[in-house]
């Protein structure tokens, strides 16, 4: 027969764990309502300054303007535009390589690096 103060033991060990679940479903709902406020408020606030539209975003020359605004406002320095002309031409535009001297006698392929590790 088990003594009492061996069933109080395991009352008090059972109860600390009912407490430990409680207190963990209770913090789990709070965290879970404080996320979905944050995210409504997120939301909100997103709706309010016009972004997360497609049809509200800027053009590159409204962000320019924009910009030029803002620093002329506090007294910074103004980038000038830069030319067109003096951009860098993408990948498609620009010339291919040209292998440098001796470059084309090099094999680099599998079967020759094998066999010379052998």
């Amino acid at each position: 027969m088990p003594s009492e103060e061996f069933e109080s033991a395991a009352s008090a060990f059972r109860r600390a764990g009912e407490d430990a679940v409680t207190h963990a479903r209770r913090v789990a709902g709070n965290a879970k309502a404080r996320n979905q406020r944050h995210h409504s408020e997120n939301a909100d606030l997103l709706k309010r300054s016009g972004r997360g539209t497609k049809s509200g975003d800027p053009t590159p020359g409204a962000l320019r303007a924009a910009a030029e605004r803002f620093r002329r406002a506090r007294g910074l320095p103004v980038p000038a535009v830069p030319d067109p002309a003096d951009s860098v031409p993408s990948r498609s535009q620009s010339a291919p390589r040209t292998p440098r001297p001796g470059e084309e006698d090099e094999d680099f392929s599998q079967m020759r690096i094998l066999g010379r590790d052998r």
